[in-house]
């Protein structure tokens, strides 16, 4: 195998530890750069540092951002593209694309550019107009706040009343309490069916062939209830280009041909059987999403993603079921209150039962004279993985891992993968939309 020399950076947050450790760990060189004071001890001990990206882009053979935003503001896709323009193999987006995920009224305009049926939505930057709107045209509405404060995933809200009371109610408690920092939200008339992200990975030029089709499960607790938190888990299996592919992501490959973007990119669809309609773009990777497809990866991850870089047009060997993975999480996740934290959760050891480290990927977690321990302030150690023939039994092998993880309060949701059993699965088989041997 022929080794590489990667660049990964972290312009905010720290979200790539798993890949760069992933990487590492195939025998590439690698080099981690994190910009949050916050974070700068996550991944110690499993990946060199540096503390100066762009005095390592010379030496780097691939570059690999992490998301879109450089502290508060977008940018990544900026500083991705300028690089490419002096011909850098990188992993990352545009400034329009990054605008896909910040600013989600541009998103419904490019795919209704493109050929793309979107559901109705509007975007509002008063509180006043969007009330009004809702009372003229009483219906459940989502709320998807836009911006920065986007991020509080807490304040994403589904309506449930016929008539959008509880919407009208929720908007008005989001102007005392946000209405500083919220620039606009968008709502979305509410659509009932199965909840379906389709991820395909992008050379600069065109799609690979293989589509990662995968379900998130956004709230806190079991059942799908208690408050957002970005995400708890997921479910996922890899297939071909099939209608629900050709029907959203498909229809942009010229548009994204286009800007020349690089990577991972999720389109979020509510499907049912009467159609396919987008909800949000992550124009990026997603997390926990790529410890899992990293997990589903049979062939070398660091080799994948060198090839997409260079506009290769890889065909990585994947895994043919199914996987789950799980987020296990500490106090107090998914709210930030120091105090909370420095009580149970700081350098929180992390012990394993067995010397097996088969499905374990890393969030916040560092390595210090050999011992794991939580890191950062966010309370997510980790992501334990499995995989297998059908959902059940990656199920089994997922949450068999998780019972293997020793760390003191820590929690996490114990229903993942089940939508898919209880019926998801069932229901988009029927309506022919998709399945791992399309």
């Amino acid at each position: 195998m022929s080794t590489e020399r990667f660049l990964f950076v972290s312009a905010d947050a720290a979200l790539i530890t798993d890949l760069a450790w992933q990487v590492h760990e195939e025998g590439h060189d690698v080099k981690y750069y994190i910009d949050a004071e916050s974070d700068e001890e996550i991944g110690d001990g499993f990946v060199p540092k540096t503390e100066d990206w762009r005095g390592e882009v010379e030496w780097a053979d691939v570059i690999i951002f992490d998301d879109i935003w450089v502290g508060s503001d977008i940018g990544t896709g900026e500083l991705a593209q300028e690089l490419r323009e002096q011909g850098r193999a990188v992993v990352g987006g545009t400034p329009n694309t990054d605008r896909l995920e910040e600013d989600r009224g541009y998103a419904m305009d490019v795919l209704e550019s493109e050929g793309v049926n979107t559901v109705e939505h509007h975007v509002f930057e008063s509180f006043e107009a969007g009330i009004r709107h809702v009372e003229e045209h009483p219906a459940p509405y989502v709320i998807k706040p836009l911006g920065e404060v986007q991020n509080v995933k807490r304040l994403l809200y589904v309506g449930n009343e016929d008539d959008g009371s509880d919407v009208v109610d929720v908007l008005r408690a989001y102007e005392k309490a946000w209405g500083h920092r919220m620039k606009g939200f968008q709502l979305q008339r509410k659509v009932e069916g199965v909840e379906v992200a389709v991820c395909g990975f992008f050379d600069g030029e065109q799609f690979i062939d293989r589509v990662n089709f995968n379900f998130e499960h956004k709230k806190l607790f079991p059942g799908n209830i208690g408050p957002s938190t970005g995400e708890m888990g997921t479910s996922m299996f890899w297939a071909g280009k099939n209608e629900l592919f050709e029907e959203t992501l498909g229809k942009l490959e010229e548009w994204l041909a286009e800007e020349g973007y690089v990577g991972s990119i999720d389109l979020n669809c509510i499907v049912n059987e009467t159609g396919i309609y987008p909800l949000e773009f992550t124009p990026r990777f997603g997390y926990p999403t790529i410890a899992l497809q990293e997990e589903s990866l049979d062939s070398g991850t660091g080799a994948f993603f060198a090839a997409l870089a260079r506009g290769e047009n890889p065909s990585p060997e994947v895994h043919t079921g199914y996987q789950v993975g799980v987020r296990v999480v500490l106090p107090p996740f998914p709210f930030d209150d120091e105090k909370t934290y420095d009580e149970n959760s700081r350098n929180a050891a992390v012990v394993f039962q067995s010397e097996s480290r088969e499905g374990i990927h890393l969030e916040d977690t560092k390595r210090v004279d050999g011992q794991w321990r939580a890191a950062g302030e966010s309370g997510m150690p980790l992501v334990v993985t499995g995989k297998g023939e059908t959902m059940h039994a990656a199920r089994e092998q997922a949450y068999g891992r998780v019972d293997d993880v020793l760390i003191p309060n820590l929690y996490y949701r114990d229903d993942i993968g089940e939508r898919w059993v209880d019926g998801d699965g069932d229901r988009l088989q029927a309506w022919g939309y998709l399945g791992p041997g399309n």
